[in-house]
């Protein structure tokens, strides 16, 4: 079992920046990558980033040049640093991890509002 805890969601003003931060715990030897997703009230739940244990990452098309995903192994916290926000991005964001066996562990979400 993995556990993931996040932190540093918050409220700001459109243009403004947070950065959230996700620690690992448990079995995290057996995680081949983490990503952030978040889900605004009404729509589904979405892929916002990923970042591979190799260190290779990805953002999704809607925050690319925005937000970006970055680890620090020693501390197995994984971060979303998010600028220029805009009122679009509020949502719970969920800290995601994965294993090569299919397996997604969750954390429980942290709440981003950005208002205009």
């Amino acid at each position: 079992q993995v556990q993931l805890v996040e932190s540093g969601g918050g409220w700001v003003q459109a243009g403004g920046s947070l950065r959230l931060s996700c620690a690992a715990s448990g079995n995290i030897f057996s995680i081949n990558a983490m990503g952030w997703y978040r889900q605004a009230p009404g729509k589904q739940r979405e892929w916002v980033a990923a970042i591979s244990n190799v260190g290779r990452t990805d953002h999704a098309h809607s925050v690319k040049g925005r937000f970006t995903i970055s680890r620090d192994s020693a501390k197995n916290t994984v971060y979303l640093q998010m600028n220029s926000l805009k009122p679009e991005d509020t949502a719970v964001y969920y800290c995601n991890a994965h294993d090569p066996l299919g397996h997604d562990f969750w954390g429980q979400g942290t709440q981003v509002t950005v208002s205009s």
